[in-house]
């Protein structure tokens, strides 16, 4: 039930001597604005990196081959092998559980040489030869257009779809791209789709936009390759993993090229998923020793409270003297004491939580205009809102925590005794 004078009495205690209120308070205010601030900034770094996977299905590895290490069936150490069409259909047909196998073939690189002509216009850019499957793997915006389908790679169409990068350097403002042709490596391609990259694979978020896509039998037939296969890019099912499969995979290779089931240089891999749950599990002990320094900072503070509800009642002595004597029951009086430390503190670390989320919404401002995210590892920190009503009931507990033992204390003055107190 609620009494103007109780609550009267609570603020006139807590602003009898404000200086010391404002210190008392201060520890509690910096200990959840220190909390929330914490778990903020590793959300938004969490958030960053893994932008940075521009939504790449992690559950997938790359696999290219090296040579050699071992000497096997006759066969000499420093051998060099290629993978060829017929290993992307024998893991698609032998390995269970696969979900996309791409083959991928690639030349040129954005600092390298001019490799692109359209008109007058020359750039070096990464060429890659892809499957229609390769977008569903690592997807991109697609801003105009296409991607490479099934017909594509059937009757091994001239088509490419550029980046957005290449439209800016080799086109005009306002000029058709769609239907408009470039020259890769001296051949004419039709351009059917432009694109827009949101990953950092690679650690250069320039490197993504430069780059330009023709189907994978259209770069081995156009540039000599044959039924090679540079690398490949491989996906398992969401019920399974690519690390536990990856064994599967390799020692299939292995089989078909003649290597030594031993040798573990011969066939090279990045495996995304196992990656992905370093990141992870780092971004949980982060979280973790944020809500440990948090938790111990605000502790501190609330130690600070205990020790001034301490000296404020042994202040208050003869007051608490003079009420137990006119009637007052020991739980009016631990009440009185429990409902100042529970005001000071609440008051003291909502304050800290309204000035944690004005930080976060400046920061998220700030980065919503940088043109550019993807070159910066930190997007979107936010605190998740249990973790507030968490942060309020921690507040609360802590209130009571800090005036049970003043309270305790107040209540075993004898009224006689504190009459006496001077």
């Amino acid at each position: 039930m609620f009494s103007r004078d109780k609550w009267s009495e609570v603020m006139e205690a807590l602003t009898s001597n404000p200086f010391r209120t404002f210190l008392t308070a201060f520890g509690v205010f910096w200990g959840i604005f220190i909390l929330v601030i914490l778990l903020a900034a590793s959300t938004g770094l969490e958030n960053g990196v893994k932008r940075g996977f521009g939504g790449m299905s992690t559950n997938s590895m790359f696999i290219w081959t090296n040579s050699t290490s071992k000497p096997y069936q006759g066969l000499p150490q420093g051998r060099s092998f290629n993978f060829k069409n017929d290993d992307v259909a024998a893991l698609k047909r032998e390995i269970k559980g696969l979900k996309y196998v791409s083959p991928r073939n690639e030349f040129g690189d954005f600092r390298g040489k001019n490799n692109v002509v359209r008109g007058t216009k020359t750039g070096a850019y990464t060429i890659y030869g892809d499957s229609p499957e390769f977008i569903l793997q690592q997807p991109m915006d697609i801003l105009k257009g296409r991607f490479i389908n099934q017909t594509d790679i059937e009757q091994k169409r001239k088509v490419v779809i550029i980046g957005q990068a290449l439209v800016d350097e080799l086109y005009t403002k306002g000029e058709e791209i769609l239907g408009s042709y470039i020259k890769l490596s001296g051949v004419n391609f039709m351009v059917v789709g432009v694109y827009h990259s949101n990953s950092t694979m690679g650690g250069n978020a320039e490197a993504q936009q430069k780059q330009a896509f023709i189907p994978v039998t259209t770069f081995q037939q156009v540039f000599n390759y044959g039924d090679v296969v540079g690398w490949m890019v491989i996906t398992a099912n969401d019920d399974e993993s690519i690390t536990v499969l990856k064994e599967k995979i390799t020692a299939l290779l292995k089989q078909r090229h003649k290597i030594n089931p031993l040798d573990d240089r011969a066939i090279g891999n990045f495996d995304l998923y196992q990656e992905y749950s370093k990141i992870n599990g780092l971004f949980t002990i982060l979280k973790a020793v944020s809500y440990l320094v948090g938790i111990l900072i605000l502790f501190s503070g609330v130690i600070g409270i205990v020790n001034i509800m301490l000296i404020v009642v042994k202040e208050r002595t003869r007051e608490i003297g003079i009420r137990r004597a006119l009637g007052a029951t020991p739980w009016v009086i631990r009440a009185q004491i429990l409902t100042e430390s529970v005001v000071l503190t609440t008051l003291a670390g909502m304050t800290g939580i309204a000035f944690a989320t004005g930080i976060i919404w400046i920061a998220n401002k700030q980065l919503d205009g940088i043109v550019n995210k993807n070159e910066v590892m930190f997007a979107n920190p936010t605190v998740n809102l249990w973790v507030v009503f968490v942060a309020l009931m921690i507040l609360i507990g802590a209130g009571l925590l800090a005036g049970f033992i003043p309270a305790q204390t107040a209540i075993r003055v004898k009224p006689i005794d504190a009459l006496r107190t001077e």
